[in-house]
This record gives structure tokens, sequence and C-alpha cells, in this order.
């Protein structure tokens, strides 16, 4: 048999908004002053007490294996907050705690489709989803949304491609990469859909905290107890705390799915890094207040990033209600020159960006978005500042 790796693998694409920050990271290292609206990393620094809790767990030993579902001091943790913020009541057999929230929803993937089970999947969507729905033998079922719609789907539009191969529901809320939130009727209707064809919802609520102005996160699994029962919780603290490289996510929902998702995890990552948990841990624990100080600029930058957008003939964007994305609809740009180069679609432009207005953003194509481009507000104000700045001198220079 001839060496290499499998077909499987080749098969995978490579994430695009990590790779559109690498090229921008590659470009600094070499002295190129880039400014980055493609990572989804907040900027702000790791609470205080978060980082003594990991100084803490180091100091006290605390290097070792734990149980793969996590440790039982951050399974309560977990739980505690999922009650106070929710009134949600999960037991400690119903929670694991995984490397990252996107651990998590790989995880629940392989633990949930068998092959050629179908998976529902609203677009735009995080590059994500489908690339691991496939990778767990599953079959990706789009469902396109429009922006005049505000990137919400339907209930109709889903009932449509539900058939009795149909295994789960990816509901991202609020959004990435495009920060819309499903309203509670829309939800209920969800809810009622899954009961009656019987599939699961994947709630990845990882950007939770980060809602803004009079729009309001509902938790799907609070709707009632067929909510609760058909729901799988997705969550962590890599985007409310500031924490994306310590890698602690969590799953909550039904103690069979639960376990299999521990069986999984014990036979591929085994637990978490112990330190991290135990930091994690602290931060579901402590007082909140940072986490609402980060909430509110964020804000102040979504309102400032929306505005410049607006202003630029040729691009537009709405104005997400959480998360911390706009995507800039790139459509009036379609066709333009930027010297002997045509752009013939969002990668063209974002390449182009790059390379000459030294900005990176992702490519639409990345969420199945062509026609837009996402940008991160996960930086500092200056930044965007000089950014947009950067963007609106390279849209003048078109022709």
């Amino acid at each position: 048999m001839p060496l290499g790796i499998s077909n499987n693998c080749k098969n995978i694409a490579p994430s695009a908004t990590l790779a559109m920050d690498a090229k921008a990271k590659a470009m600094r290292a070499q002295g190129v002053d880039v400014i980055g609206f493609a990572a989804g990393e907040p900027d702000f620094d790791t609470p205080l007490a978060v980082r003594d809790a990991m100084k803490d767990a180091l100091d006290r030993g605390m290097t070792r294996y734990t149980a793969a579902a996590g440790t039982p001091q951050l399974r309560d943790a977990i739980a505690q907050r999922l009650k106070l913020d929710h009134g949600l009541s999960y037991g400690q057999n119903q929670i694991i705690v995984t490397n990252g929230a996107k651990h998590a929803l790989y995880t629940a993937f392989q633990s949930l489709c068998s092959e050629e089970d179908e998976v529902i999947i609203p677009t735009p969507c995080w590059v994500s989803y489908p690339e691991m729905v496939r990778m767990a033998g599953g079959r990706s079922v789009l469902v396109e949304c429009s922006e005049e719609d505000g990137f919400l789907p339907s209930i109709e539009a889903i009932e449509k491609v539900v058939t009795d191969r149909t295994k789960a529901f990816v509901l991202t809320n609020p959004s990435n990469p495009n920060g819309c939130i499903w309203d509670e009727q829309r939800l209920r209707a969800l809810v009622q859909l899954a009961v009656d064809k019987q599939f699961y919802i994947i709630a990845d609520e990882i950007y939770e905290k980060l809602v803004y102005g009079a729009a309001k996160h509902v938790a799907v699994a609070t709707l009632s107890p067929e909510a609760y029962t058909h729901t799988i919780l997705i969550g962590g603290v890599s985007k409310s705390y500031a924490m994306t490289g310590l890698r602690i996510g969590f799953a909550a929902g039904p103690a069979d799915v639960i376990a299999g998702m521990v069986n999984y995890q014990s036979q591929s990552t085994s637990a978490p890094n112990s330190a991290a948990q135990h930091a994690a841990a602290v931060a579901y624990t402590m007082d909140q207040t940072c986490v609402e100080d980060m909430r509110k600029q964020f804000e102040k930058r979504r309102d400032y990033i929306v505005e410049r957008v607006n202003a630029i003939p040729g691009i537009s964007c709405r104005k997400p209600d959480g998360a911390f994305y706009v995507m800039m609809n790139i459509t009036g740009l379609i066709g333009k020159r930027y010297g002997d180069q045509v752009i013939g679609n969002s990668n063209d432009l974002a390449l182009l960006m790059l390379e000459h207005a030294h900005v990176a953003v992702v490519p639409g194509h990345a969420f199945l978005a062509e026609g837009f481009c996402r940008l991160s507000y996960a930086t500092g104000m200056e930044n965007i500042q000089k950014g947009m700045d950067r963007i609106e001198a390279f849209v003048k220079e078109l022709s």
C-alpha cells in the first residue's frame, strides 16, 4: 500500500478564519503593520482572579489527570452558573468538560451521527460546522438565510428539509458570523418541530453574554421540559472571560448523550488541562462584573464599526445584536478593479485588502455566504479606527 494520508483527511478543509489570521501574523512577523479583523478572540486581559487561580493550581500541584468528564469542581461550577443564569438544573452526569467549546461540538457530532445522518445548518454559519459533521460521517443540510431576513431561517424553510435521517439542528445563538439572535417565538417553533420530528437541537451559546441594546438571549433549553430533553447546550469560557488559549468548554444535555461523549473523549483527548479547569471554575463562580464591563466595550465598538462601514459607498452591514462580528456586504464592489486586478468574489477582496491595505478580514465564502466579508471587532478601538480608515481608503482607490 502506498504511503500517505487518508482520503478522509485529504478532504478536510482548513479553517479559513485561522488561515487568514495566520497570514496576518506572518506579515506582522516580517514587520508589516497589519490590522486584524479576522480572529474571534477578545483582546481583553484574562480576569485577574482567573490568572491567580491558574497560578494557584500549578503551585498546588494540580497537574495530574482528571476524570474524562472533567473535575467535579468545574462541573458543579458550570451547573451553578446555568442555574443562576437560566434556571436550568443539570446533574454532574449531564455535563462534560471539553477542550474548548469547539471540541464539545466535535464530540457531540461524533457521538450523535451515524453514517449519512443529516444535520441541518442555517447559513451563513461558522466555518467548522459542516466539516465537523462530515468528519463524523454525517451530511450537512444547509438552509440559506438572507440579510433581508436578519440572517434568520423561517421554520417553514427548516421543516422543508427535515427527513427521517435528520439527527440534529445546529442553533448558533448569538450567531457567528453575523451576530443575529433568535426571538423566543421562533425558538418555540423550532422546539416544537424538534419534538414532532424527533431530532436534537445542538445549541451553540458560546456568545450568550455578549448581547447588545434591547436584544435578549433566550436559552432554548429553558422553554419547556421537551426543549430541555431535546437540547445539547454548548458553552465555554473563551469568549465571555477572554480565556481562549486555556481551552475549556462544556456540553450539557441528556445523560445518555453526555455519557456517549465522555466515552468518546476518554478514547481521544482524555480530560482537558487540569489547572485550566480549576481556573474556569473560578471564572464561573466569581463576581461577574468583568464580563459586563467587557460587554459594554464590545457594544461601543459595534456601534462605531457599523457606522463606519455604512458610511462607505459600495459596502454596508446590518447592526448585529450579539457576539462581536459584522457581516460586511461587499456586492457593490464585485467587478471593480484595484489596479489591473478584478474583484470577482469575497476571497479576491480579502486578499487584496490584506496585501494592499494591510487589513485582515475573512471572506464570506468561508461561512457559505459569498458577497460578504466578516469583520471581528474583538480588537481595540484604536485598531478599529485605523482599520476602517484603511478600508475606506482602499475602497476609494477601486475603479
